[in-house]
């Protein structure tokens, strides 16, 4: 709608009411810490916190993008919004009196936010309409629904304000229009009434059905969902789409969940509104329902605001229905769960029952049991695709196998998809472990086939007895590497405490720096240094990098590669802050890049040699890499946060 210009007194009374934290607080996941807020900012993607917002001086920052400002302009970026419209919207939530530069535009300006304000007061007074109804005697069918088939106690029932729409063509509408004389087209508007095709006049949509309240997240009713008391069809009927309600961008009971999802750090959701509602009187909080439309990226992102981990767990039927029902749930976000910016997991119940089903006959604990082992969604997609299959079948083993490949091309993110090219591959061996690495490479080569390539094998004068040979990186393991070895030098420079623990982990996993740069810089620091063999006493020295930059004055070409580790920013500042963390994934990440050395070697010493020639060596060297490839995946597991993650 055309804003009129607004009084400078309306929007200083806004920025006055408006608090920062409990405007963005609906957006961000924000925790407390020292007299500020953080959070995971809502403007770029990052899996560390380095998004603040300051109660005191009523402003947001963030270190990683820079974004910053108010609680205006704060909504205005995410929403990407206008000025005026986000400031008209502060002033509806914290009751200020809109005033607009031009006197005459001002009743205009009325007119067009009484539509909304009317269509939240007509549907809040339905509601109150409708359960007022459910206590009456005709009523009564609904409400022994709700307490027997439902098993919902009393509270439950008040606590998502159900109600029954009576049987009549007209009931609400005189209610309304008659009684309490709301203009007709504003029930139209609101998607309660609907105009005669023949004869003038309006009926009501709701009839004979027992009514749940749609609430935004803010709790305002902005529609309703019927459920029919007889056989007429449909089961389900929602209201239509209004100025307050798209099913697409609405999740039911989010109002109630959004705490929930903050304290356990997860969201589920359900496929149907009753779902919902037992495991929330079964006191499982964080649940909230899709409309039984497949979830949107707006759906998504909603739940998200209100999870660090973006931990996203689907809770559908485990039969054919339910199956169909999850994958159609995915729908468009089945590209954020290959990227890996949704932790997304599938949860099918036994028995073919659903979650208001399953609560009859169990235990919220037994619940929370199988939410606790949901399975993540590759596993579970990976896990339908050879369901009923019998790979010793050619057809059926050729067919999975292309399902497979498939699946793991979407894989965005190497790492997680090198995991599953190795677990699918330990699949089609069917137990046989000398067909895995035969399965990998074909596997690899349907994925990729112009990059699915073996290194060539090395001699076997280049065994790997000693340690301090090693192949050349692989690109993505060089970007791994330049990572770890420049955090771990720039920790073991700034931070003399950490210097004895570096050294210790380093000798004890025998790991040198990789990269020539890096390396160097090692061999200069342990030189200068002068430290004691025996004690190691290298937090004492001082003045380290005063005296590394005058040696290397001489080291011109060196010193442009490696002179930024002498100095700190902000972004440096916060990884220093997170030392014994940063160091562990560093060395990790280091560990790592060996181990697929290690592994790679060996892999080629066996694929060379013949079985049946040399029996021993062939077995020696397939339990040499399969060794590598365990530590590998212990390590992964390990690695619950990356390197690529702290930085």
């Amino acid at each position: 709608m055309q804003i009129p210009r607004l009084h400078p007194d309306t929007i200083e009374e806004v920025k006055l009411r408006a608090d920062i934290v409990d405007v963005v607080s609906e957006y961000v996941v924000l925790r407390k810490r020292g007299k500020d807020f953080v959070g995971l900012c809502p403007f770029h993607d990052e899996k560390s916190p380095s998004f603040t917002v300051s109660q005191t001086k009523q402003m947001y920052y963030c270190f990683g993008c820079q974004a910053g400002g108010n609680a205006i302009k704060f909504v205005m970026e995410l929403g990407k919004r206008s000025f005026a419209d986000v400031v008209l919207d502060l002033a509806r939530r914290y009751q200020v009196p809109v005033q607009t530069l031009e006197p005459e535009q001002r009743q205009e300006l009325q007119r067009q936010l009484s539509l909304r304000e009317q269509l939240y007061e007509v549907l809040a007074t339905s509601a109150q309409f409708y359960q007022h109804a459910l206590r009456q005697s005709q009523g009564q069918k609904a409400l022994e629904y709700l307490q027997s088939n439902r098993q919902l106690k009393e509270e439950t029932i008040q606590q998502f304000g159900l109600g029954y729409a009576p049987a009549g063509w007209e009931t609400l509408y005189r209610y309304l229009v008659e009684d309490k004389h709301y203009p007709a087209q504003i029930l139209e508007k609101a998607g309660l009434i609907k105009p005669r095709r023949q004869g003038g006049g309006y009926y009501d949509v709701f009839r004979d059905r027992l009514m749940i309240p749609i609430r935004d997240f803010q709790g305002r009713v902005i529609a309703f969902g019927g459920r029919t008391l007889t056989d007429e069809q449909p089961k389900y009927l929602n209201s239509p789409e209004t100025e307050l309600f798209s099913k697409g961008k609405t999740l039911f009971a989010l109002d109630q969940a959004k705490g929930g999802i903050s304290q356990l750090d997860q969201a589920v959701v359900v496929e149907g509104y009753f779902d919902a509602i037992a495991l929330h009187a079964a006191g499982i909080n964080n649940t909230v329902a899709s409309l039984g439309t497949a979830l949107s990226l707006e759906q998504v992102r909603l739940i998200l605001r209100y999870t660090e981990s973006k931990q996203l767990v689907l809770n559908f039927d485990a039969d054919k229905a339910g199956t169909n029902a999850a994958e159609r749930a995915i729908g468009e976000i089945a590209e954020l769960a290959y990227k890996g910016e949704v932790q997304l997991k599938v949860l099918n119940l036994p028995d073919g029952k659903d979650a208001d089903e399953y609560l009859h006959s169990h235990t919220p604990e037994d619940y929370a049991e199988l939410l606790k082992n949901a399975p993540l969604w590759l596993d579970w997609q990976i896990q339908q695709i050879i369901q009923d299959r019998d790979l010793k079948q050619a057809t059926d083993f050729q067919q999975v196998t292309q399902q497979i490949v498939k699946l793991l091309k979407n894989i965005a993110n190497s790492d997680t998809r090198n995991y599953y090219v190795s677990y699918c591959a330990e699949i089609l061996s069917l137990g046989d472990t000398r067909l895995i690495p035969l399965r990998v490479e074909n596997l690899l080569t349907q994925i990729a086939p112009a990059t699915a390539t073996y290194s060539k094998p090395v001699s076997a004068r280049k065994a790997w007895g000693d340690s301090k040979v090693s192949h050349a990186p692989l690109p993505t393991e060089r970007n791994l590497l330049e990572h770890a070895e420049a955090l771990l030098l720039r920790i073991y420079l700034h931070c003399p405490e950490q210097r004895q623990a570096i050294i210790a982990e380093l000798e004890e996993r025998d790991l040198q720096f990789s990269l020539s740069h890096h390396r160097f810089l090692w061999q200069q620091i342990l030189e200068i240094s002068s430290v004691d063999v025996e004690t190691r006493n290298v937090a004492s020295q001082p003045d380290l990098i005063s005296r590394l930059q005058d040696h290397f004055l001489e080291f011109s070409t060196e010193m442009g590669l490696i002179s930024h580790l002498f100095h700190v920013d902000e972004k440096n500042q916060k990884e220093i802050l997170r030392t014994p963390q940063v160091v562990q994934a560093a060395i990790a990440c280091m560990d790592l890049v060996m181990l697929e050395k290690r592994y790679r070697h060996f892999l080629e010493l066996w694929q060379q040699t013949d079985p049946e020639a040399e029996p021993e060596r062939y077995q020696s060297y397939y339990q040499a890499f399969y060794a590598e490839k365990i530590k590998l995946q212990q390590i992964d597991r390990q690695r619950l946060f990356s390197i690529t993650e702290l930085l």
